[in-house]
């Protein structure tokens, strides 16, 4: 799809990517953008649209679909982390960041599938690269990311014969709040938003939107338990 004058609708977006995301889209001409926040904050473009949305909340997911029934593109971005490894974090911690990393972004692209039927636009959600292989101190998050990761393929499946394309964004470590404890080179979410946005206009069903994450992608493709040993290590 093209962004130019596309309307689009980014869930966490009062910060880091989602913030990115927000001035990437007005930058690339979009005509609309619902930043989507569950503390919505103000912006100077008159073309953005503050929408309160906790996307852990089914009612509030249905009544953003209502209000913002012209969407044309979705970008699932909200999220969670949570570290340790998975006798640390335990089983509520791999719900927890299940409902908001694996089942909003399903939840959402169900809410707003009629509109983008009509429209023929895109979903992109953002994952990690630990969707691929899991990371033993990110044993949580790796799992709620993989999940994400099935489900946006069977919704890229299920809605390619109503001209929605459907991406998966696999991003290496950004430089945002969620990640300030990983200590490893960042990229900034400026570049990631630019990379996304040029992978859905690309068509491109995976996005890699970094160096870190097509050097795992290079990896992963040739020999995935090689991936998966890295990151064991």
């Amino acid at each position: 799809m093209t962004i130019r004058n596309s309307i689009a609708l980014v869930t966490g977006a009062n910060r880091g990517i989602g913030a990115a995301l927000v001035d990437a889209l007005l930058a690339a001409g979009a005509a609309k953008v619902y930043a989507a926040a569950r503390q919505p904050v103000a912006h100077a473009d008159p073309r953005v649209v503050p929408l309160a949305l906790d996307v852990a909340d089914p009612a509030a997911i249905a009544a953003a679909a209502a209000r913002a029934g012209d969407v044309t593109l979705l970008i699932n971005n909200a999220g969670v982390l949570e570290g340790g490894d998975i006798f640390t974090a335990g089983a509520d911690a791999v719900e927890r960041q299940l409902v908001v990393n694996g089942l909003a972004p399903l939840r959402l692209a169900l809410a707003f599938a009629p509109a983008l039927r009509r429209s023929r636009g895109a979903i992109a959600t953002i994952l990690s690269v630990v969707a691929l292989a899991p990371m033993p101190g990110l044993a949580s998050y790796s799992a709620s990311k993989a999940l994400a990761a099935s489900l946006t393929g069977s919704l890229r499946a299920s809605l390619a014969v109503d001209g929605v394309s459907v991406h998966a964004v696999f991003p290496g470590p950004v430089d945002t709040d969620m990640a300030a404890g990983i200590d490893m080179p960042k990229t900034s979410p400026a570049d990631v938003a630019a990379a996304v946005l040029a992978g859905i206009e690309a068509g491109d069903a995976e996005i890699f939107p970094d160096a870190f994450a097509r050097q795992i992608a290079a990896g992963w493709y040739q020999d995935p338990r090689a991936v998966a040993a890295q990151f064991a290590a």
